[in-house]
Order: C-alpha cells, then structure tokens, then sequence
C-alpha cells in the first residue's frame, strides 16, 4: 500500500489538530481511560497506524495484554470497570455516531460515574481520535516496526 499526500506537520490545521490533542492531557481522565478510547475506536474505524501506536502507549501505561485482546469483546467480560465499560459504549456509540449517537441510556449511565467537565473529556477524546484514525487511513500511515 503506498502511502498518500502527507498531512504537513507545520500547517495551520495540523498545528489546530494537535493543539486539541494537547489539551486534552490536562483532563481527569486516566491514561488508560484515554488509550482505551482510543484504541476502541481504533479497532472500529479498523486504523492499523494508531492501533500499533495506542496498543503501546496502552501497553507502558500499565495495560494488561489479557484486556487489549479482550478489548472489542468487552461486554462479555468482567476485566472492565463499570466506568470503562460506560466510556467504551461512549466509544462506540460517538465513533459509529451513524446509528444512533450517543443515547440518553449511555449518557445517563455517564452521569453516574462522571461529573460534566469528564464527560466532556470523554466526548472531545472520542472525537479527536476519530479524526487521527481519518486521517492515518485516508493517507495509508504505515505502522512502525
């Protein structure tokens, strides 16, 4: 697969794109809670470059391997909190936005365990890795070795 036109590290939206990723470190939510978003959506927009790089970030962060693997079969488990399991149907509910969106079932579930600036979080960091896995397959981002 040859890669495409590469999105300019310098340029004004590039420099936007990453300034929103960016500010989203100064969040609440954990590394982990961030690198399951975006591994999750990953694995649905099925973008090898950022599943290799957040499979690794998740991986230092303290991930176990056992719950990467399980990680698109997470219903069918007890290896995730009550907390992960509502930011992994935000997830997917956001990421396949075509279906229905976030439900109010989904988002009052939030609620329970998030207050409003986390929920927020949660939202912005779905949406960010959504736009990071458009543009790695668009322009065939290879994975490293």
């Amino acid at each position: 697969m040859n890669t495409r036109a590469n999105i300019e590290t310098n340029s004004a939206p590039y420099k936007a794109m990453l300034h929103l990723e960016m500010s989203l470190q100064s969040s609440t939510l954990t590394p982990i809670q961030k690198e399951l978003i975006k591994t999750r959506a990953s694995q649905i927009n099925q973008c090898a470059f950022c599943l290799d790089m957040h499979t690794k970030d998740a991986l230092k962060y303290g991930e176990t391997p056992q719950r990467l693997f399980l990680l698109n079969a997470w219903r069918e488990t007890d290896l995730f909190s009550e907390e992960e399991k509502v930011i992994l149907a935000m997830t997917e509910e956001i990421t396949l936005i075509h279906q229905q969106g976030l439900s109010d079932k989904t988002y009052q579930e939030a609620m329970q365990f998030f207050n409003e600036d986390q929920i927020k979080s949660i939202i912005m960091a779905i949406i960010t890795i959504n736009m990071w896995n458009r543009i790695a397959i668009s322009t065939h981002l290879q994975i490293g070795k």
